[in-house]
């Protein structure tokens, strides 16, 4: 996997389950949205017809601060309630 946030070996090792959810949502939406495949010769969301075009980072940017504001997140609370 590209995304060095799952090994101990670097310093942006995620510690927190919030900031690695947040990772790998950000290299998914670049995986799918923004790179080029050789094979595809195009983006997977624009060949499955989920996109029009190519997104740039920045609209990727855009569109996640957008998200945000509409859908703030809230913190997660594991292990509560479990007895």
């Amino acid at each position: 996997m590209a995304s060095r946030r799952f090994t101990r070996l670097t310093n942006g090792f995620s510690k927190k389950l919030d900031n690695r959810v947040a990772a790998v949502a950000l290299y998914v939406a670049h995986y799918n949205l923004c790179r080029t495949h050789a094979a595809l010769r195009t983006t997977p969301a624009k060949a499955l017809g989920l996109a029009e075009r190519a997104w740039s980072l920045r609209s990727l940017w855009t569109q996640r601060l957008l998200w945000r504001l509409r859908c703030p997140l809230r913190p997660r609370q594991i292990g509560v309630g479990s007895s």
